[in-house]
């Protein structure tokens, strides 16, 4: 059977003897896929195609449609064609990356253009992979179930600073009560939405990289073995330490942190870097005995 999957007006029919449960067992139980497609013959087809493989299917043939869904349902993909009757593919993927519970989902963009600007844009907005139409279905099935298998790799890692979240860091905060001599810096990472606004998803992400780098760096050089340093949510960080180095850890973050947010800017515009909406750094002190502190910090994981 020819599996070339044509943009326009085809029909496709899929045999059970087209599964290889080896490859696809490792992502049955529950991986979830959005497509976004507005050719109904192309929906249909992948629809079907990809329930074969055991996957649950979720389809939007408009733009705004799939953000609704991707935002509602969270799935574990997202297969997005550019080109869509209302808003383009690379509207949906910017308006679910600016979201917290739907920016780590992978997408795999399909597209009619073969053109570097719209790769690099695809790029940019963290897209995992791109097909140009017409497209083979089996290298379609081979991109997501690789895709899948790296997501599930990193589920408890953030996939922009590599730094523990989610469950990892809950346990963190709840063996807390056991041990002696703790304590805490909540830093928070003020105003990077707005910074994302003005200089692209690229920008920001840096951004982040290097404030964990920072983190991670000085928990080296005066934090003790088992110092932890995590995400409580994108934009806020833990980090847990002894009460002996807590003084000297606070100082050396806020001279380092404060003092490059300003680098973070294209040179025209640090003169401005300070305003009301700009990049900021908040850092919170956490002692044993701060029971309420700890209870909120924990609540904001599990919310997130």
């Amino acid at each position: 059977m020819n599996q070339s999957v044509l943009p326009k007006g085809m029909n496709f029919a899929v045999s059970s003897s087209t599964k290889n449960p080896s490859l696809e067992s490792m992502n049955k139980p529950n991986a979830s896929i959005l497509i976004v497609e507005d050719d109904l013959d192309v929906a249909e087809m992948l629809d079907a195609y990809f329930r074969v493989q055991g996957y649950q299917v979720l389809v939007a043939n408009w733009g705004e449609d799939g953000v609704k869904l991707g935002a509602e349902q969270q799935p574990d993909l997202i297969i997005l064609d550019i080109r869509l009757p209302d808003i383009d593919g690379f509207e949906v993927a910017k308006r679910l990356k600016a979201r917290r519970k739907t920016e780590t989902i992978p997408v795999i963009f399909l597209t009619e253009r073969d053109g570097r600007e719209d790769r690099i844009q695809g790029l940019e907005l963290g897209a995992v992979d791109y097909l140009n139409k017409p497209f083979d279905v089996q290298e379609l099935r081979l991109k997501v179930r690789n895709a899948l298998a790296k997501r599930k790799q990193t589920t408890y890692a953030n996939t922009i600073t590599g730094l523990p979240e989610g469950t990892l860091v809950q346990e963190e905060l709840a063996a807390l009560g056991k041990r002696q001599g703790w304590a805490a810096l909540h830093v928070k990472l003020q105003n990077l939405a707005y910074f994302r606004d003005q200089y692209g998803f690229v920008a920001a992400d840096d951004v982040l990289r290097a404030v964990s780098l920072m983190l991670q760096n000085a928990i080296r050089e005066i934090g003790n073995t088992g110092d932890f340093a995590g995400h409580l949510s994108n934009t806020s960080f833990i980090l847990v330490t002894s009460q002996a180095t807590l003084d000297k850890l606070q100082a050396r973050l806020e001279s380092r942190l404060l003092g490059s947010l300003e680098y973070f800017y294209p040179l025209k515009d640090r003169a401005a870097a300070k305003g009301p909406q700009h990049l900021a750094i908040e850092i919170e002190l956490i002692k044993p005995g701060q029971a309420q502190q700890l209870d909120a910090l924990q609540t904001t994981v599990q919310s997130t």
